[in-house]
């Protein structure tokens, strides 16, 4: 008898968590950085999952404006539940990370609650801060035009001061100075952090600034006089229909001078103009953005890894054994060999992101203390840190939603939502390519000091130039055995680094059209290799079993990204073909295989150790208990389609055509 594959699927997903070689809990608390946050998670999504406004049955079949008004009552009741159960910064971002949804809320809490911390007087901040905290107000932070986004120098939007009313009148002169893609702006905001041209009293144009607007009524919401605001209309592939991405124009309208923010520039009663003792002093907020673009990155390709996992081990396909089973899909190597590695990079991100997170509060302190000197270092890691991850995430999420096959493809899935929402991140806070050429820069600064003075101090990001001391570093010998040795990579990719600056620097005159983006990836690349191994000596406070799993996690993660930087090697000569013409990448490939198969018996348990809740996941192929295909057909007749016994426009539509068929049809068989 035919073994039942409804059935089998259960057993599947049963049978690889009991293969699982390590502890679930230790390695759930060392991916949650300790077990007073795991524990936080549990009670928050506890608490959650009771809550009938969440439930995420009905999402997929609803238009936008339903889609905007659920976002709003789930604004409200994970407001509610913040205050009532008084939970922290923290643990409210724990709740946000649970529900997985696109709020119009997000842009208040990551881009204007900050610029207040960050920029505001101390009179801005002691008159808005608890309307801000207490979100009395709905901010959103309008930076992006119609005709620019990451040329900031050429926003058009104008500040004009009055002095002879204390006042700036804000003004859009142009159809392309429409403020454009505002997150919250289209219905939800009351205020906005605008960034606007400063323009003094004689019209001296000193620069992009930033100013406080009240956009709508706290009467009615309506908008205020002299403002034209909406909805700039539905996204590629549907995705983040939630999210109400706005346009403003702005009037002449006039706001008080102290609604400019001023902690570090400002325009006295009299027009003139205090400048900032350091230009960089504005970055911290978009530092602060793409800081947690991090972490954000690592969660979100660990929901795609999990669904893909779960359902590859499930699905089978194939010739049958004698059991009568096809083979698991993930134990086919053209799957394993894409799906193991995202794997790998959702907990190497989420690990960085806690790192980052660390250095942006050193920079913090740094700033409040005046300090400005470690900020260009930071500014650079974080631009490359950002292009590396939403590339590499949304290059993952893809992937792993074509190892579901056809199925992939269905919203029920789950991957194909998250590649939705998540796309826009290779654009927003800086485009990729924009962003690599600042990395750029920044190497090209830092090697024209060094080479210049070779012993001074090398800051973490250009940490790898030190290589390039004489006499000091030998170049790496490649063997079998590097494949093995965490640190040898590291070394190799770090030397990669190097040479490829080295390269770039000695031809910065006839630079080729691609220089930006290898040499930005070879850096931010280089950097989070020597991250990673900070992570693998952390290990050793672990168990055997979690230590050796989570240390072969990270050996695929440096491995796959040598294979990625191949042509660099090779163009470097840190990698050649032998005397024997024997091919020099088959030793590495062969230990990527290998690395894989050790991999593979743990692959269900690693995704476990996120713990999604199947209500935050939100997948019909993810769900926990294996039954994929029962969760499908279940999802299949909540179609509203399905809901209704007539075909909709059979009648006008389909019934003519359908008949006019048959008796051309019938015409034509009378001719014969």
């Amino acid at each position: 008898m035919a073994p039942d594959l409804n059935a089998q699927t259960a057993i599947d997903l049963q049978e690889a968590r009991d293969k699982v070689s390590f502890d679930l809990q230790t390695v759930r608390d060392y991916l949650f950085a300790g077990r007073h946050n795991w524990e936080s998670f549990e009670r928050i999504e506890s608490i959650l999952r009771k809550e009938p406004v969440f439930d995420k049955s009905s999402r997929d079949f609803i238009g936008r404006v339903e889609a905007y008004k659920r976002a709003l009552a789930i604004t409200k009741r994970l407001t509610e539940l913040q205050r009532s159960h008084r939970w922290t910064s923290e643990q409210t971002t724990q709740a946000t990370l649970i529900l997985s949804e696109t709020l119009p809320i997000t842009l208040h809490d990551l881009a204007f609650a900050p610029v207040f911390l960050g920029q505001g007087s101390t009179d801005l901040v002691d008159e808005y801060w608890e309307l801000v905290a207490n979100k009395g107000i709905q901010g959103c932070y309008l930076q992006t035009e119609l005709g620019h986004g990451t040329n900031v120098a050429r926003l058009e939007t104008t500040a004009t001061y009055l002095p002879d009313t204390k006042e700036f009148e804000l003004h859009s002169p142009t159809l392309t100075s429409t403020k454009w893609w505002i997150g919250a702006l289209g219905k939800t905001a009351t205020h906005g952090v605008v960034q606007a041209k400063l323009i003094l009293p004689g019209g001296k144009d000193v620069g992009p600034h930033l100013f406080l607007v009240q956009l709508r009524s706290l009467e009615d919401h309506s908008l205020c006089p002299g403002i034209i605001a909406g909805d700039i209309g539905p996204k590629a592939g549907g995705g983040s229909a939630a999210l109400d991405n706005g346009f403003a124009r702005f009037d002449h309208i006039k706001i008080p001078r102290k609604n400019m923010f001023s902690k570090f520039a400002m325009v006295t009663e009299d027009g003139r103009y205090i400048k900032p003792q350091n230009q960089k002093h504005s970055f911290g907020g978009m530092l602060y953005i793409r800081a947690s673009m991090v972490t954000a990155a690592g969660w979100t390709l660990a929901r795609g890894i999990t669904i893909a996992i779960r359902y590859t081990t499930v699905r089978r396909q194939g010739e049958p054994d004698h059991r009568g089973l096809e083979r698991q899909v993930i134990k086919y190597p053209s799957t394993y060999y894409r799906l193991l590695p995202i794997l790998s990079r959702s907990y190497v991100f989420i690990g960085l992101g806690r790192q980052t997170t660390k250095f942006f509060s050193t920079l913090t302190e740094r700033i409040e203390q005046g300090d400005l000197g470690y900020l260009g270092e930071i500014h650079a890691m974080l631009c490359g840190l950002k292009v590396l991850v939403s590339t590499e995430t949304i290059n993952g999420l893809e992937s792993a939603r074509r190892a579901l096959g056809g199925h992939g493809y269905s919203m029920f899935a789950g991957i194909g939502r998250l590649y939705a929402d998540y796309l826009p991140a290779a654009t927003y806070e800086g485009d990729n390519f924009v962003l690599d050429g600042q990395v750029v820069r920044a190497a090209l600064k830092s090697y024209n000091l060094f080479a210049s003075t070779p012993d001074r101090p090398l800051g973490l990001h250009s940490n790898y130039l030190r290589l390039l001391r004489a006499g000091q570093f030998s170049r790496p010998v490649i063997s079998t055995m590097v494949w093995q040795d965490h640190a040898a990579i590291i070394y190799l990719l770090e030397w990669r680094a190097a040479l490829a600056v080295e390269s770039a620097a000695q031809n910065s005159d006839h630079p080729d059209a691609g220089i930006n983006q290898r040499l930005s990836k070879a850096i931010t690349e280089a950097f989070v290799a020597t991250q990673v191994g900070a992570m693998v000596s952390d290990l050793n406070q672990l168990a055997q079993n979690e230590a050796s799993a989570l240390g072969d996690l990270y050996l695929l993660y440096l491995l796959t990204a040598t294979e990625e930087a191949l042509v660099d090697l090779f163009a470097f000569g840190l990698l050649q073909r032998g005397p024997d013409r024997t091919d020099p990448t088959r030793d590495l490939r062969a230990a990527i295989n290998t690395v894989c198969l050790r991999l593979l018996p743990n692959a269900v348990g690693f995704t476990d150790a996120f713990s999604f809740p199947d209500c935050s996941l939100d997948s019909a192929l993810g769900v926990s208990n294996g039954r994929v295909y029962e969760e499908l057909w279940k999802r299949a007749q909540l179609e509203p389609l399905n809901l209704i016994n007539t075909t909709p426009g059979y009648e006008e539509s389909l019934k003519p055509m359908l008949e006019e068929g048959r008796r051309i049809a019938s015409a034509a068989k009378s001719r014969l």
